[in-house]
This record gives C-alpha cells, structure tokens and sequence, in this order.
C-alpha cells in the first residue's frame, strides 16, 4: 500500500475480510489546478479525520455501519503520462471498484477525476454535482481534462443537477440547462428548491461534491474558495433526501487541499463522507 496509506483506514475500522459492502477509494490525483494547490493530500488526510468521527448519528440515531463491511482499497496508482493517459487509468480504478460488488465512494483530489470516474460507473445516473464552480468549459489552459471542465462531458450524454454554483464564465452558459441549476443565491432564501430538484433527479443518482460548494467560513481548505457558499445542515438535508428518495449508487467528495494546523476542514470531508454513508446504510 502507498506509504500515506499505510497507517489506519476510513472511520479506523478494521477490515472484517470477506465482500465488502462499502468501498472507500482513494484517489490522490492533482494535475490540473489553477489556484491552491494540496488536493493531491485530501484522501490521506481525511482517512485520517475520519478516525475521530463517532460511528453513532445522533439525528438517525443509530450507528454505522450497522453490520455493513467498510474496506479502505488501495489508492489508485498514478500511472500515465498523460493527462488522458492518467483519466483511463482512473476509469479502469473506478471500474475495478464497482467489480468488486461493494458501494465505491472516491476521496479526491481535484475534480478532474470525475470524467475518469463516471467511465467506471456501469449506470446510467443523473449526476448531482454540488459545487461553487459550474466546470463546464469544454476546455481550459490548453486542455479538455482540466478540473475547470469536469462536468463538461456529463452535461452532454447524462441528466446533470447543479447545486450551489456561483461562480462561472459567461462561455459555460451555453451548456447549462437552467431548470436543473440551483443557485447558491436563491437557495439561500430556501423555499421550494429541493422539491424543484427532486422533481429533475431521475432513478439512478452520482453524486459528486466539490467541498467548495461550502462557504470558506466552514470550509476553508480547498483551492478555489467563494464567498456565498453552503451551510452543513442545509446541505446534510437535502443529501439525506436524495438517498432516501432515489438509488444511488456511487459518490466522490473532490479538492479537500488541507491548510497545516487546521484540522476543521478535513475532519468536515470525513463527517460528510460518514453521513452520507448512514444515509444509504443506516
């Protein structure tokens, strides 16, 4: 195993052996930024988080993983020298995980994985992508594999929700579908929102998270903070409804760029990988 991985695995529960049920992916991919840097970092510091989140949710009020077996794999290689070369790479990774029978999650690493990763998913899905950024440049600094165009190619052959944008060119509003775009402005003032967006969400869901969908005030430590962002209870409800009311079947949580000494931040990317875990198993 890579040495960063070496020590402890997800929540620091230790592999019961057999199928797992629960696959925890790492995957440590940092190429394209253009801003912060560090996501490279994020899968191994928020294993390391998650051993001090408690296995009990207090709002469920039960306790995962209620007999689910949870295997922390290992990280995807980092073979390629390419960019492209590096994506099919992670798409062969992601296969792999939804081969082996268990439910995969993706720690990230920037956003750039997503295109890998939704060539692995054998389902035909909506993508819910919650995220400051539109991504939906069909290229950026020379390239169409930036992390700036991550939901580019899902905008064009799958049924792609927005949630939280409040950042973007004018050039992406051409390959955005505004009744499925949810603004991080009018979510604030709540209303009917969520009920817009469960009504646009088809059976099957991938849900990809960009911790920037965040406010900074919460979430700091991701490479390309903006202002106007989300709040955890605003956020935790609506996933707890999208996995109560639709199949999901798989998930990522991208650009955790952890800042020395703080710790807040990557213990949040853990407690969110740990909720939306009690919401499908619990």
């Amino acid at each position: 195993m890579d040495e960063q991985f070496a020590e402890g695995s997800f929540l620091g529960l230790p592999d019961l052996g057999g199928d797992a049920d629960i696959l925890i992916s790492p995957v440590p991919y940092e190429l394209t930024t253009s801003y912060g840097q560090g996501t490279a970092r994020g899968p191994a510091a928020c294993i390391e988080a998650s051993g001090q989140v408690e296995l009990f949710d207090e709002l469920l009020g039960e306790e995962l993983p209620a007999g689910a077996v949870i295997r922390t794999v290992e990280p995807w290689d980092g073979e390629g020298d390419t960019l492209q070369e590096q994506l099919n790479g992670i798409g062969k990774y992601a296969s792999k995980q939804y081969s082996n029978g268990g439910f995969p999650i993706f720690l990230g690493g920037e956003h750039g994985i997503l295109p890998g990763i939704l060539r692995g998913c054998p389902e035909k899905v909506s993508l819910i992508q919650i995220d400051a950024h539109a991504d939906l440049r069909p290229s950026y600094a020379g390239t169409i594999y930036n992390h700036a165009c991550a939901v580019y190619d899902a905008s064009k052959n799958c049924n792609l929700v927005q949630v939280g944008i409040r950042s973007m060119d004018i050039s992406e509003k051409e390959h955005m579908d505004y009744n499925k775009v949810f603004f991080a402005d009018e979510i604030r003032y709540g209303g009917s929102w969520a009920d817009q967006a469960m009504e646009v969400i088809t059976d099957n869901v991938y849900i990809t998270f960009d911790l920037d969908a965040f406010d900074p005030s919460i979430m700091p430590a991701t490479g390309t903070p903006e202002p106007g962002g989300l709040h955890w209870y605003l956020v935790s409800n609506f996933l707890q409804r999208v996995f109560e009311e639709r199949n999901v079947v798989g998930f990522d949580i991208v650009e955790l760029a952890p800042i020395e000494g703080h710790k807040a931040s990557q213990f949040l990317a853990a407690k969110l990988y740990y909720k939306m875990l009690s919401y499908k198993f619990v």
